[in-house]
């Protein structure tokens, strides 16, 4: 689950292409959704010109196919479909020749909190819950 939130008086980021490296302060690069097939990829760049929303083309990154656009706040949203009989989970490969000290870490969670110290708390949103 996501959730966008649009505030009255926020002004939008600066649009930026997705994946391009930056200088400075800046939230995020952009957050990607996976879809089942390149057909989802097909409907949903469809549906976006249909609506006269900006979207790219459909990209080739070699393990996924992927769209691109922008939310209404330019957040840069990616829709991607893993290419069939690729599975970079399976092998990872790293890429980059100097990876910063969290990369050489590697996917598995370096602390992990104990039980008993595991505590959750009430947010905003319990007021959807309550009667």
């Amino acid at each position: 689950m996501i959730a966008f939130f649009e505030w009255q008086d926020v002004e939008k980021i600066p649009e930026k292409d997705h994946g391009v490296p930056v200088k400075g302060p800046f939230a995020f690069d952009h957050i990607s959704f996976g879809v089942e097939s390149d057909d989802d990829l097909w409907k949903l760049k469809e549906k976006f010109e249909a609506a006269g929303i900006w979207v790219s083309e459909v990209i080739n990154h070699g393990f996924i196919h992927s769209i691109c656009t922008f939310d209404p706040n330019n957040i840069p949203i990616e829709f991607s479909a893993t290419v069939p009989g690729v599975d970079i989970r399976k092998h990872p490969k790293m890429k980059e020749r100097n990876p910063c000290i969290t990369a050489n870490e590697g996917p598995e969670p370096q602390h992990i909190t104990p039980n008993e110290d595991r505590i959750v708390y009430p947010g905003d949103g319990m007021i959807s819950v309550q009667e």
